[in-house]
């Protein structure tokens, strides 16, 4: 096994290494930089995992993979540069890099795994190249300062909660060209085309009336979400499509809406208000828990239906 040495806080890998190995910088924080010499091609799960004082490293263009948890927690990393022959970037790869700014994804990279970005709160920009098919679960949840993402043609999967959390998040397009999501007429949002199921919205976001159905976690964690028009053509709302979006002060529940699902508005703490139009709603008993600053609720005299329980609500919107 190669031993490597560390120098005023500067690794020095030999000539000759074709693969740094799971965890071999692990949680070393006398390490600030790094350049990872050519004929590299592999950088192992957890390479520099927790290394929490580096702030540079080069990648050379020899490396073809990035490994699960690679830099996950390298809380000093400001910039990467991803070479143009890496095709996979493991899950958790750069998860709570909070420092980083910027990162550069080469066209080469068809799949973007899994809590990559997780956490990277200061990231602002992330250009997603042509040649990326799928964004994994929670890829770039929490990037608190990313403002602006566009979704390339060749994307056909999307994971859920990909990304929620990303407060300030105002500009969203699918490239028009794309066969399975669209944002319609520049709507800000991401649309399952197929099934008119909005999947992603952020604070500047229309629901187009040709919605059908919001999507779990669809605005979850935008906490900058003030208020939000939900047309007539809606008929579900899915679980946690608005959980935690704090400072949403009120909402319209329209006729066509059957299904409110479970914790769809979890602590929304600034809501005071709520109006369900139809009698005929199916509601999770979690749909509104922890709204604590609610004092309204209109709703139809009739019965509404509560995990498929039919019951009836008094005027202060207690179960009887």
């Amino acid at each position: 096994m190669a031993r490597f040495e560390i120098k005023d806080g500067i690794a020095i890998i030999p000539n000759g290494i074709t693969f740094i190995g799971v965890y071999a910088f692990n949680e070393c924080n006398s390490l600030t930089s790094i350049v990872i010499p050519e004929g590299v091609i592999s950088i192992g799960e957890g390479a520099f995992k927790g290394c929490c004082n580096l702030t540079n490293i080069i990648i050379p263009n020899s490396v073809t993979k990035i490994g699960k948890y690679a830099f996950c927690g390298c809380k000093s990393l400001k910039s990467i540069t991803i070479p143009d022959n890496v095709t996979s970037i493991g899950k958790w790869a750069f998860r709570d890099c909070n420092s980083l700014t910027s990162i550069v994804i080469p066209e080469s990279v068809t799949k973007i795994g899994e809590l990559t970005f997780y956490g990277c709160s200061s990231l602002a920009s992330i250009a997603i190249p042509n040649s990326v098919t799928s964004i994994g679960d929670s890829a770039f949840y929490d990037c608190k300062n990313l403002t602006s993402i566009t979704i390339p043609k060749s994307v056909t999967k999307i994971g859920r909660s990909a990304f929620s959390y990303c407060d300030n998040l105002i500009n969203i397009v699918v490239d028009a060209h794309n066969k399975v999501y669209d944002s319609r007429e520049g709507y800000n949002a991401i649309i399952e085309s197929a099934t008119n199921t909005l999947i992603i919205g952020c604070k500047t976001t229309i629901i187009s009336s040709s919605v059908t159905k919001i999507g779990e976690y669809a605005f979850c964690g935008c906490s900058s979400l003030v208020s939000i028009t939900i047309p007539e053509s809606v008929t579900f709302i899915g679980h946690c499509a608005f959980y935690e979006c704090s400072s949403l002060a009120s909402i319209t529940i329209p006729e066509s809406v059957t299904f409110i699902g479970e914790w769809a508005f979890y602590k929304c703490s600034s809501l005071t208000s709520i109006t369900i139009l139809s009698s005929d709603t199916y509601i999770y008993e979690s749909a509104f828990e922890n709204c604590s600053a609610l004092t309204s609720i209109n709703i139809p005299a009739q019965m509404v239906k509560l995990d498929g329980d039919e019951f009836e609500i008094d005027m202060n919107g207690n179960r009887i």
